[in-house]
């Protein structure tokens, strides 16, 4: 199993350091082209290695999107499968981070929720990936207060970081009823750049593809980088209106941090986007959308 698991560790890492050499030569493919179709002088950079690339063109099909990546790797099978998400919380947590991970187990269809005891980082992606699970979810927590989540996409990653803020729990809420465990339909708002197209699918890819008739409704929100998370029941009072219930829990969410690999690996992972909060422009800046 160790054997396997350092193949498929090192075809991964091989395929990842093939992408800049690809996507260098589909961006020159893609100037020659653009330059043939509209009869303009071709750009000094391909000029000599414009019969080259030309005849690599009329091998591309119209189907294909430019170079396949390591991303289309880690959630080939989103969609086909059901994922497989397990929650947990950080060591010695308190009753409440221990209420909210139960909270957040509820939010995942087929979720498993597992008591972190002693458990090492090591020990627990381990059991993970020996169980097939997809997603290892950790909320962390200071002072009793839910502040930090962290999802670990199985086997290779990504792994991204997330802070909470202004978490209202459903145990915070007095008569709030039961949760409906139906498959939910998710709203994406206002991810357009490539990183916001990137924490989508992260975050997406931890929910299996819901039935038509699912009347659970789960949206993640993007404002000035802050994401929100609100979770509702719906049902249509006449042909024209529909009626939203809040289930809950809601919160906020801010993305700091993606690495390309799991948590056993985090030290010598690469970063693939650190949020850096002390340059001039970090208040005006927005990396999940143009706006």
């Amino acid at each position: 199993m160790l054997r396997r698991e350092v193949r498929l560790r090192r075809e991964y890492l091989y395929r990842k350091a093939q992408e800049d050499r690809l996507r260098t030569i589909e961006e020159k493919k893609q100037k020659v082209k653009g330059a043939l179709e509209e009869n303009r002088v071709l750009p000094t950079d391909v000029r000599k290695d414009a019969l080259q690339l030309q005849k690599l063109l009329e091998y591309d099909d119209e189907g294909a999107e430019g170079v396949s990546s390591h991303m289309d790797d880690e959630y080939k099978w989103a969609g086909v499968e059901d994922p497989k998400v397990m929650v947990t919380t950080s060591r010695d947590p308190s009753s409440r981070l221990k209420m909210f991970a139960k909270e957040v187990k509820l939010m995942f269809p087929g979720a498993q929720r597992m008591n972190r005891g002693n458990h090492e980082i090591n020990a627990l992606v381990r059991a993970c990936k020996a169980n097939n699970v997809t997603d290892l979810v950790i909320i962390h927590e200071t002072r009793g207060q839910p502040d930090g989540l962290v999802v670990c996409h199985l086997p290779f990653g990504p792994t991204a970081y997330f802070t909470l803020y202004n978490v209202v729990m459903r145990h915070d809420v007095p008569d709030i009823g039961t949760m409906s465990e139906a498959y939910p339909h998710l709203i994406f708002h206002n991810f357009t750049t490539r990183l916001g197209k990137r924490v989508s699918n992260i975050l997406k890819y931890l929910f299996p593809v819901p039935k038509e008739d699912s009347r659970r409704v789960i949206t993640f929100a993007n404002q000035e980088d802050f994401i929100s998370f609100r979770h509702h029941t719906y049902k249509k009072t006449d042909h024209k209106n529909v009626e939203l219930t809040e289930v809950g829990p809601r919160f906020e969410m801010k993305l700091y941090m993606i690495k390309l690999g799991t948590l056993e690996n985090e030290n010598t992972a690469d970063v693939e986007w650190r949020h850096h909060a002390y340059t001039h422009t970090a208040k005006k800046r927005r990396f999940l959308s143009v706006e």
